[in-house]
C-alpha cells in the first residue's frame, strides 16, 4: 500500500495509508523536538494499535515515520 501525506498546519504533517485504516501524524513542537504518533483503527484487518513516541529532531522523526510506514503497510 502507498502512504498519501498531507499537511494539517505550519507544524503538523500526516501521512494516511492507502485502505484509510492508519494514519501516522508529525508534531513539531517548539523546543525542536518532534512527536510522532501512529493510529491503526480497530477495523482495520491488521487490528487495532497506538504509538506515540517524541523524537529530539524532525530528522529523527522522519526516520521513524520512514520506519513505520514499512513496518505497518499491508499487502493490497
Amino acid at each position: 500500500m502507498t502512504w498519501t501525506e498531507s499537511t494539517l498546519d505550519e507544524t503538523t504533517t500526516e501521512w494516511e495509508r492507502s485502505d484509510g485504516n492508519a494514519t501516522i501524524r508529525l508534531r513539531r513542537r517548539h523546543d525542536g523536538s518532534c512527536t510522532v504518533r501512529l493510529d491503526r483503527l480497530f477495523q482495520a484487518p491488521d487490528g487495532q494499535l497506538y504509538r506515540h513516541e517524541r523524537a529530539d529532531n524532525e530528522e529523527l522523526a522522519r526516520a521513524l515515520v520512514d520506519s513505520w510506514q514499512s513496518e505497518f503497510d499491508v499487502e493490497n
